[in-house]
C-alpha cells in the first residue's frame, strides 16, 4: 500500500461509476458476490455482535434508536443505515459519528485487492455491496463491542443477510420496491422473513395480519422464536408531543424522543423489546436506554425547521411511509394546511403517495433531482397527478424550488419537503441556512 491514500473524492468516483455497471453485476445473484468478497476481507462480520433491522417503513429509524441505546450503556456500537442524505460516510458511524473521509478512501483503496479477487468468478461486486463491506471491515478494525445493521432491500437475497445477528427485527410489511421483491403483502413478507435464523430471536413491529401469517410460518420452519412488539410490550402516550411510557414484563421505560410522529413511538417500542431480547452481557440499562432514546437524531425524518413558513423534511418514499407523515403532521400541526415541494423516484407509486398526503396539502410544487443511477418521476406527470387534488405547478431546479414555495406559503402554512431522499437531501441545507439567517436577524 502507497503512503499516499485513495482520497475520499476518488473513493466516491469509484463507488458512483459502479451503479452503472449492472449487467456485469448480475452474473451473480444472492448473496455469493457478497460471501465472496467479506470472505476474501477475512470475514469482518463475523468479529463482533449484531443486530439485525428489516422492515418497508421504521428500519432505519428503530436501527438508530437500537444504536442510539446500546452508545448509551457504554458500548462502543457500529451502525450502518441506508440510504445516506449528505454523504457515503454516514453508511459507517460508530456511536453516532460517521467515519472519517480519509479513512473511508484508505480503506477503499485496502479493500480493491480483494474486490478483484472474487470479480471473475462472481462479477464486480455492486456499490452496495462495497459500502456495506466497507461499513463491515471499519467496524471490525474499530473493535466495535455490537455493531446495528440496517436491511438494504427485502432480507432474503439483501447483501446484510450473511449476518448470523444476535436479534433480528422486522419493523413493518408494506407495499414498495414490488418490482424486486413481488406485488403482494405476502410475497413481500416472505422476502423480509428471510433474515429468520435458527435460534435467534425475532422481533416483529408488523401489524397487517396477512403478513404476520407468513413471517410466523417462515419463523417455525427455520426455528427462529417470534417476539411481538405490540403484545409484549404496553405503549402509553404521556402529556407531551413526544413523551410516553413503554412497560414489558421485564421493566418499565419513560421516555421522550427528541423526534416527531406517533410512527415514532412504535418504532422506540420495537427497539426496546429488540434490545431486551439481546444477551444479559449486552442488553442497555432502563436507564441507557431512556437516555439513548431521548438524543436520538434523524435528519430527514419528520425534521422540523422553525421559521416563517416552518419546514418540515421527510423522506416519504413509499405509501407507508406517507400515511405515518401525514398521521405525524396532523398530530403536530393540527389544523394547519401544507404546501408539498415533492419530487419522487421512478418505480415507486407516486400516486398512492401523493393521496396519502392529498387531504393536508393546499398546494403543490414539483421538482427534479440529480442522481447516479436514479432518475425521478417526470415533473409533469407527478404535476398532473397533484392536480388532481390541489394547484400544481413545476420548478425543475430544487434550489429554486424551495426558495419559490416558502415565498408562496400562506400564512400560518407549513411547507413540506416530501419523496425520495435526494429532493430532501437537495433542500436540508439551505433550509438550515434559512433557519441561521432568521435566528442572525
Amino acid at each position: 500500500m502507497t503512503n499516499a491514500h485513495m482520497t475520499f473524492e476518488r473513493a466516491e468516483r469509484y463507488l458512483l461509476g459502479l451503479i452503472g455497471e449492472r449487467d456485469s453485476q448480475r452474473k451473480s445473484l444472492g448473496l455469493d458476490r457478497i460471501r465472496a468478497l467479506l470472505r476474501a476481507l477475512g470475514d469482518p462480520h463475523r468479529s463482533y455482535p449484531s443486530v439485525h433491522v428489516g422492515g418497508t417503513s421504521g428500519k432505519g429509524s428503530t436501527a438508530t434508536m437500537i444504536a442510539a441505546a446500546l452508545s448509551a450503556s457504554g458500548k462502543r456500537t457500529g451502525l450502518h443505515v441506508k440510504p445516506h442524505l449528505h454523504s457515503m460516510t454516514e453508511r459507517a458511524a460508530i456511536d453516532g459519528v460517521s467515519i472519517e473521509r480519509d479513512r473511508f478512501g484508505a480503506l477503499l483503496e485496502e479493500m480493491l485487492p480483494a474486490v478483484e479477487r472474487v470479480t471473475p468468478a462472481h462479477g464486480k461486486p455492486t456499490y452496495y455491496e462495497t459500502l456495506l463491506a466497507l461499513a463491515f471491515l471499519y467496524f471490525a478494525r474499530e473493535g466495535v463491542d455490537a455493531a446495528v445493521i440496517e436491511v438494504g432491500l427485502g432480507g432474503r437475497l439483501d447483501g446484510t443477510n450473511v449476518l448470523l445477528p444476535q436479534v433480528a427485527v422486522i419493523t413493518s410489511v408494506g407495499l414498495d420496491h414490488t418490482e424486486v421483491l413481488g406485488n403482494t403483502i405476502e410475497q413481500i413478507a416472505a422476502e423480509k422473513a428471510g433474515i429468520a435464523k435458527p435460534g435467534i430471536p425475532l422481533v416483529l413491529g408488523v401489524e397487517r395480519e396477512e403478513a404476520i401469517a407468513v413471517i410466523e410460518s417462515r419463523a417455525r420452519e427455520v426455528g427462529a422464536p417470534v417476539i411481538h412488539a405490540a403484545r409484549t410490550a404496553e405503549l402509553k402516550p404521556g402529556e407531551e408531543e413526544r413523551s410516553f411510557s413503554v412497560r414489558t414484563a421485564q421493566s418499565g421505560y419513560e421516555l421522550e424522543l427528541s423526534v416527531y410522529g406517533s410512527f415514532q413511538r412504535g418504532n422506540a417500542r420495537t427497539a426496546i423489546v429488540a434490545l431486551e431480547a439481546l444477551p444479559h452481557s449486552l442488553r442497555p440499562s432502563v436507564e441507557s436506554v431512556e437516555r439513548g432514546l431521548a438524543r436520538v437524531a434523524i435528519p430527514g425524518r419528520m425534521e422540523i425547521v422553525n421559521g416563517d413558513p416552518p419546514v418540515v423534511l421527510d423522506i416519504a418514499h413509499n405509501a407507508e411511509k406517507a400515511e405515518h407523515l401525514a398521521d405525524a403532521l396532523r398530530e403536530h400541526f393540527p389544523g394547519r394546511t401544507m404546501h408539498a415541494l415533492v419530487a419522487i423516484g421512478e418505480g415507486k407509486d407516486a400516486a398512492a403517495i401523493l393521496q396519502a398526503l392529498a387531504p393536508l396539502l393546499s398546494q403543490v410544487t414539483v421538482t427534479s433531482f440529480e442522481a447516479a443511477g436514479r432518475r425521478p418521476v417526470a415533473p409533469s406527470r407527478l404535476a398532473e397527478l397533484a392536480r388532481s387534488f390541489a394547484p400544481a405547478r413545476v420548478i425543475s431546479r430544487p434550489d429554486e424550488a424551495f426558495a419559490r414555495a416558502c415565498e408562496a406559503c400562506a400564512p400560518g402554512e407549513v411547507l413540506l419537503v416530501t419523496g425520495s431522499t435526494f429532493v430532501v437531501a437537495a433542500v436540508r441545507n439551505d433550509a438550515l441556512a434559512r433557519r441561521a439567517r432568521l435566528v442572525a436577524q
